[in-house]
């Protein structure tokens, strides 16, 4: 890295780098029977296990994690946690405009739930519902603040409320996000799981299911098999073990750096009273926070696929990303110049061509997933964890009934299309950033068939 504010910072995700971090948990020592086997131990197979368990205590649960709990996305995140299901107003309204009024109502009733079970459960998380600010740092931006919920501010009250001379505009919303500790808010839903029962096994990766009589049999890396009545995937930016469903999702790379806790004089000069959570408009954004000893969370811009879906630890690391999130912090920020930065890290998310989760089930019902949250997985996994539980007991609720859960969307081609098809868009959508938001042909034509990418 050259940039100097970077030189001491360590290569390691800050919520994970914990003293408190739990203990790893012992892998599968022998083949196992079980009434809901959940695969993967991050927000989507937490919730799907504890939701089961709190509403049938009976039920047998097994979660299965080839790592540790948290490790991937569920750990290394922003801490947003949102309420909205469908990646924002804009996205919603634009896929599904009938539905939209339940699905904000949902997505409240979601939002409560998570507060509810932290507060039960009493898991030390830093849940703040603080809110989320909405910036323009372009005039043209301004127009496109129309489509957030909240209270508009003009320049001069956005800088009043986070002060940066690159703000010309901004939307505070102060009831749809809460600020969480990502890595925690896991660990803390794993202990709950555990207090009802349920088993949760690590370092045992799933290698494969089949069909066995009225259930499911899956092969594990350890040799030894788990046999399931039903089967929930929470795999999300990993390969699905369903390779049908493969296609529709591609990783993406998303990368962090947090600050040295700030002075209290560096706190004064932003303001930031609110504490809420921001991000700015740009098509290639940025999105920050507060943590509860008062670093400064800066992350996004760069959104990176690796051809054929690729996935390696090494891929964590990008010293020229580091470098540009260093620079914008500091031109975001000029009263905070020879504030360090503590730590950087990466890691996946699973994106799909309609930017929000999608849902099914496979082997007659036997199997669910919920897949593609594109970044907005802190708050949305407990609504698809409820939706694979609605199917997994072919339960018609309200969430199964609606458009959204039913539909696919549509798959992301294979090699080379996909690759070349990213790269495209990528390059197209900072090149409407430079040009006061003005979207090429490319970008027109994946508006018209309701297609995109987004980090």
């Amino acid at each position: 890295m050259a940039h100097p504010a970077l030189v001491d910072s360590a290569p390691s995700v800050f919520w994970l780098d914990r003293a408190d971090r739990p203990a790893r948990r012992p892998p599968l020592d022998g083949s196992v029977d079980t009434d809901l086997l959940v695969v993967g131990g991050g927000y989507s197979g937490l919730w799907t296990a504890l939701l089961a368990k709190e509403a049938d205590p009976s039920r047998d649960v097994v979660v299965l994690e080839a790592g540790s709990v948290g490790w991937a996305a569920s750990g290394r995140n922003g801490g947003f946690c949102a309420a909205s299901l469908t990646h924002g107003e804009a996205n919603g309204r634009a896929r599904w405009p009938q539905e939209m009024d339940a699905l904000r109502r949902l997505g409240r009733e979601n939002l409560d739930g998570i507060e509810a079970t932290v507060a039960r459960y009493g898991i030390e998380c830093d849940f703040r519902r603080s809110g989320a600010l909405t910036v323009a740092t372009e005039p043209h931006q301004v127009e496109w603040l129309a489509d957030e919920p909240g209270e508009f501010l003009d320049r001069d009250a956005v800088r009043a409320h986070l002060d940066s001379p690159t703000y010309v505009a901004g939307v505070w919303d102060r009831e749809e996000t809460a600020m969480v500790d990502p890595a925690r808010l896991a660990w803390g839903l794993a202990r709950a799981a555990e207090s009802l029962g349920v088993r949760i096994v690590e370092g045992t990766r799933a290698t494969g299911l089949r069909r066995r009589g009225p259930g499911v049999e899956v092969a594990t890396s350890t040799g030894h098999v788990v046999r399931a009545g039903r089967v929930a995937l929470g795999t999300n930016a990993f390969p699905s073990l369903l390779r049908r469903v493969r296609l529709h999702t591609v990783p993406v790379y998303d990368y962090v750096l947090m600050t040295e806790p700030l002075s209290d004089d560096q706190l004064a000069s932003l303001g930031w009273a609110s504490r809420a959570g921001v991000g700015d408009m740009t098509n290639q954004f940025h999105y920050y926070r507060l943590t509860d000893d008062n670093r400064v969370l800066w992350g996004g811009y760069d959104a990176i696929y690796h051809y054929g879906r690729r996935l390696a630890p090494l891929l964590d690391q990008r010293p020229e990303t580091f470098d540009r999130l260093a620079d914008h912090f500091f031109e975001t920020f000029p009263q905070l110049e020879g504030l360090r930065f503590t730590h950087r890290w990466g890691g996946a998310i699973d994106t799909c061509t309609r930017f929000c989760a999608f849902y099914g089930s496979a082997l007659d019902g036997r199997v669910a997933y919920a897949l593609g949250y594109t970044g907005l997985g802190v708050g949305a996994t407990r609504f698809g964890a409820q939706v694979m539980l609605d199917l997994l007991d072919a339960r018609s609720t309200e969430r199964t009934r609606l458009q959204m859960v039913r539909e696919m969307p549509m798959p992301f081609p294979p090699e080379p299309f996909a690759w070349a098809g990213i790269e495209l868009t990528r390059w197209s959508l900072a090149r409407a950033d430079e040009r006061q938001g003005r979207r090429n042909l490319w970008l027109r034509a994946l508006d018209a068939a309701g297609l995109g990418f987004d980090s």
